[in-house]
């Protein structure tokens, strides 16, 4: 049972192996020759495959089969420095994940088994947390639609509701780019929409619906998602000589831990008298940096654009009643 077991691993391996090296497809006759085994086997086979998540089409009319392009990825080998990078990334992606998704989870856990043991059992624990977390199933499918329509070229129809309305709006969209958001744990989807008929930004937690279409799309030349944001302090970005000069006072209390990272490509540090240091950046738009700024507390004062100042003073103040009220 167990040499069976083996046999039909190996096979399935080889199957997918094949598939990917032929992006036209093969037949079930040809995988049949290859493996060495009946086309009913092979049949089952494909069958197992597309339940395992491995995007499998057909063709009625010749009887090929294939894999979705774009889609899987071989099998990749890494080195032990390699593995510990990726261990650091899976971590951070588990820590800015608030929610069970699957497909995070699959991902993790395929990636614990290719890494050594002393890297999967933390890799696996990683994964064990996540799967006690409330799971969002509708998150999860628009995730899987989107990410397929982004990696096979293909526009995707989405509904999608906007954050200070309860009206929901149909759009055609082509994603060029994803990028996850520390602010608000959120993820994005930047590419081309039909009704602003321009590119645009959709924050996928507000996405209840999302289908992929057979209508393909080609991200214009010379598109970069990295450095398109560029200028953002996270996802909102503005075009370039157009960026708004914020500048921070920091106490000389919190001055080293804010000179040990590099909080924007833009950042300039200066030195204060008093141990302190200010810190400049230039940003497409500033509201994404409030919750960096409240962070601080009163280690950090605004000191320009006048308008944040204010209103970040004002919060200060509001926040300082309710503490004083009792």
């Amino acid at each position: 049972m167990e040499d069976t077991a083996i046999s039909k691993a190996a096979r399935l391996g080889k199957i997918t192996h094949l598939l990917y090296r032929n992006p036209r497809g093969l037949t079930t006759q040809e995988m049949a020759r290859h493996c060495g085994v009946t086309t009913r086997t092979v049949q089952r086979d494909l069958k197992d495959l597309e339940a395992a998540g491995i995007p499998i089409w057909g063709e009625e009319k010749d009887g090929r089969h294939g894999i979705i392009k774009g889609y899987y990825l071989p099998p990749i080998h890494f080195n032990l420095e390699e593995a510990g990078a990726l261990y650091l990334a899976a971590r951070l992606l588990a820590r800015y994940s608030d929610e069970h998704t699957p497909i995070i989870v699959n991902a993790l856990a395929k990636l614990a088994g290719a890494m050594p043991e002393a890297i999967a059992v933390h890799i696996l624990n990683t994964v064990r947390s996540l799967v006690y977390r409330p799971e969002n199933q509708s998150f999860a499918r628009v995730l899987e639609v989107i990410a397929l329509g982004w990696a096979t070229g293909r526009k995707v129809q989405i509904w999608h509701r906007a954050a200070g309305s309860d009206r929901v709006h149909n759009y055609l969209f082509s994603p060029y780019f994803l990028e996850p958001s520390s602010v608000g744990y959120a993820t994005y989807a930047i590419g081309y929409s039909s009704w602003f008929e321009a590119v645009h930004t959709f924050k996928l937690e507000r996405i209840l619906e999302a289908q992929l279409t057979d209508e393909t799309f080609e991200a214009p030349d010379g598109f970069d998602g990295a450095e398109l944001l560029h200028n953002a302090w996270g996802v909102m970005y503005g075009p370039p000589g157009e960026e708004i000069e914020v500048a921070l006072r920091f106490s000389p209390e919190a001055t080293r831990r804010v000179k040990e990272s590099v909080w924007h490509p833009s950042q300039k540090l200066t030195d204060c008298d008093d141990g302190g240091c200010v810190l400049r950046v230039w940003v497409a738009h500033a509201l994404e940096m409030k919750p960096f700024i409240r962070g601080w507390g009163p280690d950090c004062l605004v000191l320009a654009p006048e308008g944040l100042r204010q209103e970040i003073g004002e919060e200060m103040r509001r926040a300082a009643e309710g503490y004083l009220e009792d």
